[in-house]
């Protein structure tokens, strides 16, 4: 399959040029059940049910719902992830379709999960690490932006995506800030055959997120976004309101003092993730929480208008 074919295949299995952001703790199979069915790419973070068992118990009843439909499993292939030699596993023998891999670049694991049968796609916030990742034939890469939900990029998406794409000419996937029709749009004007879309689905009702943590990102800006290294040595974007509530001034928190990446357990604070909540700047669109599948039908006319605007067909 060609560089180009994969996109377009993948793009017309599609409602919407659209592929769900696998959230920590947030994303549940029900979640990516949701998703999928609603059109999109629906995804997952490996680490979020409780057990490898659990992680088991879980994509079976993914694949059992989704129809045949893409879906992505989440692998931190960062040593520190305890789980991963045996969430691996888990994923090879259901032989998942799509598998993301983040926080490291593993050749290897690369080839094994290719050769199972599985799609490859590796997340990056440096040029560098894109270029990295194509020399170990990765099927595609996903372009983190500055202002994502979670761990994070610095870049603009117009210097990442430019630089990227000026070489690459593979299926290339925009994170950051992407929370309606005009933005999804954007992203494809871009290069991007897809846009990474996280932080609404936070609101969701499928979502593991607790009330108060879907009432802050309805009411929530990008006004309310704090980046910082500290919990797990990389950068993170955390809702301003839930550190205040633990106690931790947003604008004084101490910068990771070096060492190594730290994921394990979310990181140096037992909070962060769980009770301290995690969201992406363009959680400004997000105006009620509801149904996945209602979101995103609200994207899917949100887009159609902004291709309208602008003359394209609907």
């Amino acid at each position: 399959m060609t560089s180009r074919t994969l996109a377009t295949s993948l793009k017309q299995m599609l409602r919407l040029p659209v592929m769900a952001g696998p959230m920590f703790i947030a994303s549940t199979a029900d979640l990516v059940i949701a998703q999928c069915k609603a059109g999109i790419i629906g995804s997952m973070p490996a680490l979020n049910p409780r057990s490898t068992e659990a992680l088991d118990e879980d994509i079976a009843r993914i694949a059992e719902n989704v129809g045949g439909a893409p879906y992505a499993i989440n692998l931190v292939a960062h040593k520190s992830n305890s789980r991963l030699d045996a969430d691996l596993e888990v994923v090879l023998r259901h032989k998942v379709p799509i598998v993301v891999l983040a926080l490291a670049a593993n050749p290897d694991l690369v080839r094994t999960l290719q050769a199972n049968g599985s799609l490859v796609f590796q997340d990056v916030v440096k040029d560098r690490h894109a270029r990295k990742c194509a020399e170990m034939g990765v099927d595609g890469i996903i372009a983190v932006g500055a202002g994502a939900g979670g761990h994070t990029g610095d870049l603009s998406p117009f210097a990442l995506m430019q630089e990227i794409r000026e070489w690459w000419d593979g299926l290339l996937i925009l994170s950051g800030c992407i929370a309606n029709g005009r933005s999804v749009l954007a992203a494809e004007v871009l290069g991007a055959d897809l846009a990474y879309v996280g932080s609404p689905f936070l609101a969701s009702t499928e979502a593991n997120t607790q009330d108060g943590f879907k009432r802050m990102i309805v009411d929530g800006s990008s006004k309310d976004i704090v980046v910082t290294n500290c919990f797990t040595g990389v950068n993170a974007n955390f809702l301003r309101p839930s550190l205040i509530e633990h106690g931790m001034d947003p604008d004084a928190l101490k910068p990771h003092a070096g060492g190594p990446i730290n994921i394990d357990g979310g990181g140096a604070n037992a909070k962060a993730w769980k009770e301290i909540w995690s969201a992406g700047q363009g959680i400004g669109a997000v105006k009620r929480a509801e149904p996945a599948g209602e979101w995103i039908d609200w994207l899917a006319a949100d887009y159609a208008a902004a291709r309208a605007a602008i003359g394209l067909p609907a």
